[in-house]
């Protein structure tokens, strides 16, 4: 059902978070609950990182998913395999467009 709602732009409330964004990461400590950080950011942002909760006491590792998507796209050749002359679904707002535009046009995987 979330699925559902992301991919028709109705994210997931959120008590307390003031301003839209593309994307969010939600951490909630279970010794913490109801309280949790958000990390907002949009589709041109590079992804935050964020610590990931472990056991009450235990050091939280850093996340450095940006990192580890760029690493998982170039290890998988995704370049070679999206078709990337087509438009993403659901399509992208207009600013959004027209940076996806100049970030593929840059990459050589569109042309204009």
């Amino acid at each position: 059902m979330e699925i559902d709602l992301l991919s028709k732009g109705q994210p997931m409330p959120v008590y307390h978070s003031n301003g839209q964004t593309h994307y969010r990461i939600l951490i909630s400590r279970g010794d913490c609950r109801p309280q949790a950080d958000l990390y907002a950011f949009n589709l041109p942002d590079t992804i935050p990182s964020f610590p990931l909760p472990l056991k009450s006491g235990d050091q939280e590792p850093l996340v450095d998913l940006q990192v580890l998507l760029s690493n998982v796209y170039e290890q998988a050749s995704y370049d070679l395999a999206i078709d990337y002359t087509q438009e993403p679904v659901p399509p992208l707002l207009a600013d959004d467009r027209v940076w996806g535009n100049t970030l593929l046009t840059e990459q050589q995987l569109r042309s204009h």
